[in-house]
C-alpha cells in the first residue's frame, strides 16, 4: 500500500509538516509494510513561504518585521531559483526569464496568527510588515515575487505594503501619512508615488471576491478580522473612496470587480492596481510546485485534512481539492479534521472523522490536536 499524506495546517494547533509527520509515525508503527510520501500542503497561508521554500531547494531568510499594529513579529522571505520548480508551475507563474524567485507569506508578517483575538480590528492593522519583506526579498535579489494572501488581518487594501514599495499615502499637503491602517484614512487624500518600478508579482489567490459590495472584502472577510457589524458601512466607503485614489494615482482603474480583487482585505487589488501585478490560482500553484498530480497518481489511499473542514473546504482550499483530484483518479482518501461543518457531498471514494472527542472546549481541543490526531488515525487506520 502506498499511502500520499497531505495535511494542511491545523490553525493555532499544528503546522502541516507536523501533522504529516504525527501521521507517518502512526502508520509507520501500526503499518511498517506501507510506503509513506509526505506532502504538506499550503493555502497561501502560514507555511506558505517556508514549504514552497524548501519543496523547491531554496533558502529561507528569517526576517523581524511591523507586525499588523505596530509592534514586531518573525516573518521572512525564501530566495528560490525558478529553473528547480517543475514546468507546470513555471507555466502559472509565468515570469519569463527571472533568475530568481522571492516567496513570501503575508500570515506571519500581517496576519491574524500574529495576533490575540482581542486585538483583531482591522481598523487599526495595516500590511506594512508585508511590503517590508517584499522590500527584502527585492534586496536580496529577488528578479520576480510570489506572495501568498491567506490568513491576513488586514482589510487596508495594501496599502501598508505598497507604501515601503514606492507608494506614499498623503494627506491634502503631501506629507506622508504616520498612520497606515483605515483609522488614518480620513486624512488621506493622494498617493505620492518614487517613480520605480517593480520586479512581476504573482498573488496565489484561492478565492473569487470583487472589492467591494455584498461579496467584497469588508463584508464577507471583515468580521472574520474583528470588523463590527455597525461598522461595516463606514469601512466599506472608507475602501470605496481609498481604492478610487489609487486607481486614479496609478492611472489603472477598474479592478474593483476583478474576481479575486477583494482577497486579503483588498491586497490583491492594491497590488493589481499600482503594481501590476497578477493572480494566480493558488492550490493550482501549490498543486504544480509540489508534484502533487505525480504523487497522487502513485498513490494508493490519500490522507489529508485540516483544523476545520466544511463546504468551503471544497470550494479551493487544499484538502477540499486534493480529495476532489483523487476521486477523479479513482482513489480512496481519508480526511482527518479538529471540526467538521456543514458539507453537502463529499466526493466518492472519500470518508471523514473529526480528532477531537465530543464536549471538548475549544482550548482544550488546540492544546490536545496532535495527541487526538494520532489516536484518530490509529483508530481508523486499524481497521484498514
Amino acid at each position: 500500500m502506498r499511502v500520499l499524506i497531505a495535511f494542511d495546517k491545523f490553525k493555532d494547533a499544528l503546522t502541516a509538516p507536523a501533522a504529516c509527520e504525527i501521521a507517518s509515525e502512526v502508520l509507520a508503527d501500526i503499518r511498517p509494510d506501507w510506503s509513506l510520501d509526505l506532502c504538506p500542503l499550503a493555502d497561501g497561508g502560514e507555511g506558505f513561504g517556508t514549504i514552497l521554500t524548501q519543496a523547491a531547494q531554496g533558502k529561507w531568510h528569517s526576517l523581524e518585521v511591523t507586525g499588523p499594529r505596530g509592534g514586531r513579529c518573525r516573518s521572512g522571505f525564501g530566495i528560490v531559483d525558478p529553473s528547480r520548480l517543475t514546468t507546470a508551475a513555471r507555466d502559472q507563474l509565468n515570469i519569463g526569464n527571472a533568475r530568481s524567485l522571492g516567496v513570501v507569506e503575508m500570515a506571519s508578517a500581517s496576519g491574524l496568527e500574529t495576533l490575540q483575538p482581542d486585538e483583531r480590528d482591522p481598523w487599526q492593522t495595516d500590511s506594512r510588515g508585508t511590503g517590508e519583506a517584499i522590500h527584502a526579498a527585492i534586496a536580496a535579489g529577488a528578479e520576480a515575487l510570489l506572495l501568498g494572501v491567506g490568513g491576513s488581518a488586514t482589510n487596508d487594501l495594501g496599502i501598508g505594503a505598497l507604501a515601503q514599495l514606492g507608494w506614499a499615502p498623503a494627506n491634502e499637503e503631501g506629507e506622508a501619512l504616520s498612520i497606515l491602517a483605515p483609522i488614518g484614512w480620513p486624512d488621506l487624500t493622494q498617493f505620492r508615488h518614487d517613480g520605480g518600478s517593480l520586479p512581476p508579482i504573482r498573488i496565489a489567490c484561492d478565492v473569487s471576491n470583487p472589492l467591494l459590495g455584498d461579496r467584497g472584502a469588508t463584508t464577507v472577510f471583515g468580521p472574520q478580522k474583528g470588523l463590527r457589524a455597525e461598522d461595516r458601512d463606514r469601512l466599506e466607503a472608507e475602501v470605496a473612496r481609498v481604492s478610487s485614489l489609487l486607481g486614479e494615482a496609478a492611472q489603472n482603474s477598474g479592478n474593483e470587480n476583478t474576481p479575486g480583487a477583494g482577497a486579503a482585505g483588498g491586497i490583491a487589488f492594491g497590488f493589481l492596481t499600482a503594481a501590476q501585478a497578477q493572480l494566480v490560482p493558488g492550490f493550482d500553484l501549490v498543486e504544480a510546485w509540489l508534484g502533487v498530480g505525480d504523487k497522487l497518481a502513485e498513490a494508493d489511499l490519500v490522507i489529508t485534512g485540516e483544523g476545520c473542514f466544511d463546504e468551503s473546504s471544497l470550494e479551493g482550499k487544499g484538502p477540499g481539492s486534493l480529495i476532489h483530484r483523487a476521486a477523479e483518479a479513482g482513489k480512496r482518501a481519508i480526511v482527518f479534521a479538529g471540526a467538521i461543518g456543514p458539507i453537502s457531498a463529499l466526493p466518492s471514494g472519500c470518508s471523514i472523522h473529526a480528532i477531537t472527542p465530543e464536549d471538548t472546549g475549544l482550548s482544550e481541543a488546540l492544546a490536545e490536536s496532535a495527541d487526538n490526531l494520532a489516536a484518530s488515525i490509529r483508530t481508523r487506520i486499524a481497521i484498514e
